[in-house]
C-alpha cells in the first residue's frame, strides 16, 4: 500500500513555518504556552501565527471561511 502524497499550498508552508518559530520561541523562553509570556499582545512572533493560521483555512480570501 503506497502512501499518497501530500502536496502543501503556500499558506500551509507559511503556517508550518510559524508554527515552528512559535514552538521555539516557547520553549526559548521556557514556557508551555504564549498566554503565559508577558509579551503576549505585542509579540510578533504570535501574530505571525495568528495571521497564518487565519489564512491557512481561509487560503488568503478575505471574509469567512469553514472549519
Amino acid at each position: 500500500m503506497s502512501e499518497e502524497q501530500i502536496t502543501k499550498d503556500e499558506f500551509e508552508l507559511k503556517l508550518e513555518q510559524d508554527s515552528i518559530a512559535l514552538q521555539q520561541c516557547q520553549a526559548d523562553k521556557n514556557l508551555k504556552t504564549c498566554f503565559d509570556c508577558e509579551a503576549l499582545f505585542k509579540c510578533e512572533i504570535r501574530k505571525s501565527y495568528v495571521y497564518s493560521v487565519y489564512n491557512s483555512m481561509s487560503k488568503g480570501q478575505q471574509g469567512g471561511f469553514e472549519f
